[in-house]
């Protein structure tokens, strides 16, 4: 087994158990603000897993689903910052 392999596994539990306590926080809640950046942190342990992938095959395949997974968590982020940052405002 080479060091890239025990890299990629040591990676994959990792993301996959960021994965499973992020969608936990999605179903759990409590508020809606803790579900949707949750949902952003899941986006973004996508693009974790999509970067290793391209790493582990040394191929930029996926390069432009990378960039649109980064722009609409970016997006989501401070559109949801935005919304809040408003209500907070008027109550």
């Amino acid at each position: 087994m080479t060091a890239m392999s025990i890299v990629v596994i040591i990676v994959a539990a990792i993301l996959t158990l960021a994965a499973a306590g992020t969608i936990y926080r999605i179903a759990a809640g409590p508020s809606l603000l803790d579900r949707v950046i949750a949902a952003d942190v899941l986006l973004a342990i996508f693009g974790a897993s999509l970067a290793t992938e391209m790493a582990m095959n040394k191929h930029t395949d996926n390069l432009a689903l990378l960039v649109v997974l980064t722009v609409i968590g970016f997006i989501g982020s401070v559109t949801v910052a935005r919304f809040v940052a408003h209500r907070k405002e008027e109550g």
